[in-house]
């Protein structure tokens, strides 16, 4: 399905409905594509196919993500 941003903002529980159906949905920013919206795994065995899944489990530095994402993010919050 391709769709505007117009369209998006108008019509956002069709697409969402789309989506949740299993379709993959294209989103055009003045006839050019610029952001894709598809659905979630649904399962663990999907979501284990995904390179990404458990890229922290192996990293000996990161005990906790939580731990090591607040302390990348404290010098943000520092004054």
């Amino acid at each position: 399905m391709i769709t505007s941003i117009r369209e998006l903002r108008s019509a956002t529980k069709q697409i969402i409905s789309a989506v949740n159906r299993g379709d993959a949905v294209l989103i055009t920013n003045r006839g050019r594509p610029c952001a894709k919206i598809v659905p979630l795994a649904k399962s663990k065995e999907q979501r284990g196919q995904d390179p990404l899944f458990g890229v922290w489990k192996d990293n000996k530095e990161v005990r906790s993500v939580r731990g090591y994402i607040g302390n990348l993010r404290k010098s943000r919050y520092a004054r």
